[in-house]
């Protein structure tokens, strides 16, 4: 007795944490949620209040054992979990797997894993906050419900195999609606006219666009034929071109506030190129800590937030690095503060900064990998820069009178950089023009007139599907990243030139609940939804009552989609192709992964060959090595996770074998692409878990990326 046991979600967070408590404290990871609803049933009680039924996860019973065994050696007992839904709930649910005493359990919460941190957060202790437990229990049992009521009618009546979820199927129905609009666009032509001037005596010229015509102003269409524009422009030819008015002022551009969860997602996919995913894995191993010289440390704070407020102590040191290694005037007179405009934002943490500004980029270089120090820069400089003063452009606009027409022309130049001393944002472009005045007359060098078409709306991109998500109350920091990753993985979209196109049974999946379930993949719904969660978590509303709500209408629905959903399973395709096996005829079905070549006597036969985009059939290669339980040939397969041996005498013969060691002699893949770190090409290599992009360096360089299934590199790949 007299040792404290601390539990924390992850083994990354244990090792830091431990290392900062010292030998007083024995910290055990849960390796996340170590409790839920059984797999192959429903496990809620919906006559009985819904009451859930939870299982030990099948993985996490040998940590639950591990902790129950040893609680009665400590006196005290930390939870540590994230301050949030889950990680409340998972702090919950330790309690009752493990059999904690309640007596000696204590909530620790922290935003950063620092050393200050976590000796402060240890000093100041609550319990278990159970109206987040009730709020994230009630998301989970109404998932559960959509989920285990729908998805069977789905593949009874489209496909084997299909799901549905309440947010990711109106995340779908927002790809699915965009596409149709661009499939229904009728493209509209138009004309611009331009006109090349210069200033007499001048060398540069600047261009000047049409704006008006005796006082009336030309909407973008009106000009929609090339011989309204040649008339335009014969007329233009012949006029005289005099300065008729100049306006000039200061516009200010204020910094914009620090990172919160989505808008990280989305900078980090326009500016470095990271999917969600993928700046959640890098932001997680930057937060939960990092080996630096001193020990390993967390450098950024908690990094699923909507909160925009900011520690004053971060404010003042970032006030203080600026006016040291930037200048007094690049500080505004006052920290600035940001609000959050979001009506249904938590804000139980800070906004994401560098755990201090001292670490710059620069200085973490040596510490960080690539992909780390990438998002680390962007973090670290977004904050500082929403510290600083605001930057300031001369802006000037001019007109320009020809005739009965008149011209207009704007620009700015840089002032005063401020804040974009240290992040440039995308916008701030500078366009500049010579020094005129009121009454100058140009010499007109050349008019153009060009052809355009309107365009449809653009697919939705990482980036801008996170922002639709957040301005429509969809969602939460935490499953912005996951909602993706579902519909992709579902094969209900794939990722084309980094843009989501709905496949074939995405746009019937989508179509089938729009008919039948209205009410619950609605976008308004879900968000209304969302912010009835959050109700029952600030203890405004219980969730039994908000269960209670959506379960009468939705019962109802699930009847009338089970009387009138009609059957639209894709029927076998006949082909003139005899099975090898057992004589039969093959046919082509639709599966998960698409098309395929399948024996028409399945179950009793199960001889199939996957089919590429042309319907050609895809044959296993064949290897010189032997199956060591029959002896057939093994042949290499594809799989959910790559390339693997398998006995060509399946199905009497079921043996495979990792390609690990025995694919290592196939050559890499080429790409088009430079590793960021060194500057060798990176290739696509293929591992235990899949195909994967490596750099050509090896093992001087290792840096290497995922390749995730319709990523741009498989595209790429398809294409050769």
């Amino acid at each position: 007795m007299g040792k404290a046991l601390v539990i924390v979600e992850s083994p990354a967070k244990a090792r830091t944490i431990g290392k900062f408590l010292g030998s007083g404290y024995v910290v055990k990871s849960s390796m996340g949620h170590i409790l839920d609803l059984p797999v192959r049933k429903l496990g809620i009680d919906i006559e009985n209040d819904f009451k859930p039924t939870y299982e030990v996860i099948k993985e996490k019973k040998k940590i639950v054992k591990e902790i129950a065994e040893v609680i009665t050696k400590f006196s005290e007992i930390y939870i540590a979990t994230d301050e949030d839904r889950e990680g409340e709930a998972i702090g919950c649910h330790l309690v009752e797997a493990c059999g904690l005493p309640i007596k000696k359990v204590k909530r620790v919460v922290f935003h950063e894993i620092t050393k200050e941190a976590i000796i402060e957060s240890f000093k100041n202790t609550r319990g278990i906050d159970y109206n987040m437990v009730n709020a994230q229990q009630a998301r989970r049992i109404m998932d559960r419900l959509v989920g285990y009521k729908i998805s069977p009618l789905l593949s009874s009546r489209v496909r084997k195999g299909l799901s549905a979820g309440r947010v990711q199927s109106a995340a779908l129905r927002i790809i699915v609606d965009r596409e149709k609009e661009i499939k229904k666009f009728a493209p509209q032509e138009y004309w611009s006219i331009a006109c090349e001037l210069k200033k007499k005596d001048a060398v540069d010229m600047f261009s000047a666009h049409l704006a008006s015509k005796a006082g009336v102003t030309y909407k973008k269409l009106d000009i929609n034929n090339e011989k309204t524009a040649k008339g335009i422009v014969k007329e233009l030819k012949g006029q005289d071109y005099i300065i008729s008015g100049i306006k000039k002022k200061v516009k200010k551009r204020n910094p914009f506030p620090p990172f919160i969860t989505s808008t990280l997602q989305q900078e980090a996919y326009l500016k470095i190129g990271f999917s969600p995913e993928k700046t959640m894995r890098v932001a997680q191993n930057l937060y939960e800590g990092v080996k630096l010289a001193g020990g390993v440390t967390g450098i950024i704070t908690y990094m699923r937030t909507d909160s925009l407020n900011i520690a004053s102590s971060a404010q003042k040191e970032a006030r203080k690095w600026v006016d040291k290694n930037i200048g007094k005037s690049y500080i505004p007179e006052s920290p600035r503060i940001y609000k959050t405009r979001s009506k249904t934002a938590q804000e139980a943490h800070e906004a994401i900064r560098p755990v201090s500004v001292g670490q710059t980029p620069d200085k973490m270089r040596e510490y960080l990998t690539g992909d780390q120090n990438k998002l680390y820069r962007l973090i670290w400089e977004r904050f500082v820069a929403s510290q600083m003063a605001s930057a300031a452009f001369d802006a000037v606009s001019v007109n320009i009178k020809a005739g009965n027409y008149l011209l207009g022309v704007s620009g700015q130049t840089v002032k005063f950089q401020g804040f974009m001393k240290v992040y440039t944002q995308l916008s701030a472009k500078e366009c500049h023009i010579p020094v005129l005045a009121e009454g100058d007359v140009l010499e007109l060098k050349q008019v153009d007139s060009k052809q355009h078409f309107t365009e449809p709306p653009p697919r939705f991109n990482g980036a801008s599907l996170i922002k639709n998500l957040e301005a429509k109350g969809i969602g939460r920091p935490s499953t912005y990243a996951p909602i993706i990753n579902t519909i992709v993985r579902r094969r209900y979209v794939i990722v084309k030139k980094k843009q989501f196109v709905p496949t074939e049974i995405g746009f019937v999946v989508n179509d089938m609940l729009v008919k039948h379930f209205p009410g619950v993949i609605d976008v308004g719904f879900t968000a209304r939804m969302e912010e009835e969660l959050d109700e029952i978590a600030t203890g405004e509303k219980k969730g039994v009552s908000v269960l209670n709500d959506f379960y009468g209408p939705f019962e109802k629905t699930l009847r009338n989609a089970r009387e009138k959903m009609e059957n639209v399973k894709p029927k076998d395709e006949s082909t003139s192709e005899v099975c090898e096996k057992c004589g039969k005829p093959m046919v082509v079905r639709e599966g998960r992964f698409g098309k395929f070549l399948a024996c028409s006597g399945f179950p009793k036969c199960r001889n199939a060959f996957p089919l590429n985009e042309k319907g050609e059939k895809i044959m296993p290669e064949v290897t010189d090595k032997a199956c060591e339980k029959c002896g057939k040939p093994m042949v290499i397969k594809s799989g959910r996770r790559g390339r693997f041996l398998a006995c060509s005498g399946y199905p009497e013969c079921r043996n495979t074998r990792s390609l690990d060691g025995e694919d290592k002699k196939a050559p890499p893949e080429p790409t088009d692409e430079v590793c960021e770190n060194c500057g060798m090409p990176m290739v696509i290599r293929t591992g235990r878990r899949g195909r994967f992009m490596a750099c050509s360096g090896f093992p001087k360089c290792r840096n290497v990326k995922s390749l995730t299934a319709g990523s741009e590199e498989e595209e790429k790949k398809k294409d050769k």
